[in-house]
């Protein structure tokens, strides 16, 4: 969660809002979204995080990760593909 957590926070200050000013907007603690953006709490849900940045102009998505290339491919010579 921290690069989310630092996203948030970076995000939250452009739109110049307070910490309280976030929570106020979505029905949630100041502490619960300090413990977000500090990467202090447990667990966030997803339907949080999506409000939080729906509410700061952003959407959440999934991009699928990149595969690492295994020892034979690398071997093979290609390795830009």
């Amino acid at each position: 969660m921290g690069d989310l957590g630092v996203l948030i926070k970076n995000l939250r200050k452009q739109a110049g809002l307070s910490q309280s000013d976030l929570a106020h907007r979505h029905g949630m603690s100041r502490a619960t979204i300090s413990g977000i953006e500090n990467d202090t709490i447990p667990e966030v849900g997803i339907r949080k995080v999506e409000a939080i940045l729906a509410g700061l102009g952003y959407e959440l998505t999934a991009t699928p990760t990149r595969r690492r290339k295994t020892l034979d491919e690398l071997k093979s010579g290609n390795v830009h593909e």
